[in-house]
């Protein structure tokens, strides 16, 4: 079955570094565009980043766009989140997710897949 699976979070304080991973399986990697989002308590899920099928796009909200990276390797079936500067606001559960073909995807409910989520907690 298809299956997303997040790891790499953790504490850190501010300042710091992190990469999560996500591994997929049971579906055609390259025919997804992938997706990070982000909920913190109390808070919608909200995009982070997203990477175009052959990781020839990239997308990232304002509030990260100077300080994370995304990118994916498709032979191994895998997308990841470099995040950098991190601050107390960036803490949340991150999620990754698969968007089955067409184009780039914005919102929750246009994914497919979704992994577990990973705790990210930035302490000050």
């Amino acid at each position: 079955q298809e299956q997303l699976v997040e790891s790499g979070g953790g504490l850190v304080q501010a300042g710091g570094s992190l990469r999560l991973s996500c591994a997929a399986s049971g579906l055609t990697f390259s025919s997804y565009f992938m997706g990070w989002f982000r909920q913190a308590p109390g808070k919608e899920r909200e995009f982070v980043a997203g990477i175009s099928l052959s990781g020839l796009r990239t997308y990232k909200a304002d509030s990260v766009r100077d300080r994370f990276a995304i990118s994916r390797v498709n032979t191994k079936n895998t997308v990841t989140l470099q995040m950098n500067n991190l601050k107390p606001e960036d803490t949340a559960v991150y999620y990754c997710a698969a968007k089955y073909r067409g184009s780039e995807g914005f919102t929750p409910g246009e994914y497919n897949y979704w992994g577990q989520g990973t705790q990210v907690t930035v302490s000050s």
